[in-house]
């Protein structure tokens, strides 16, 4: 669920910066625009990969259809988890 929650993040950020950059078909990009964006592009594609190499395999292992898994992983990854909040303060502590 972690790596589909950083995939995600970087789908976002390549999503981001075409927003932010504009198609390069229509006003081309510096050199630098052009390397953040494939930077983040080849992260995100990366991260996808694993995502689906782990879906693969845990498909495998449960010996449960694929898309089952991939579809549980996208909708558990989209719901946030909660967070984990810290116990109030004794006032007691430190007298």
């Amino acid at each position: 669920m972690e790596k589909q929650r950083a995939a995600d993040e970087a789908h976002a950020r390549v999503e981001a910066l075409r927003d932010t950059y504009g198609a390069p078909t229509a006003t081309p990009w510096p050199e630098i625009q052009t390397d953040t964006y494939e930077t983040a592009w080849r992260a995100w594609r990366d991260l996808a990969r694993d995502v689906q190499a782990a879906v693969t395999e845990h498909a495998k292992d449960e010996n449960r259809p694929r898309n089952d898994i991939e579809a549980e992983v996208k909708r558990a990854a989209k719901t946030p988890s909660p967070e984990v909040s810290e116990p109030p303060e004794d006032p007691s502590e430190g007298k």
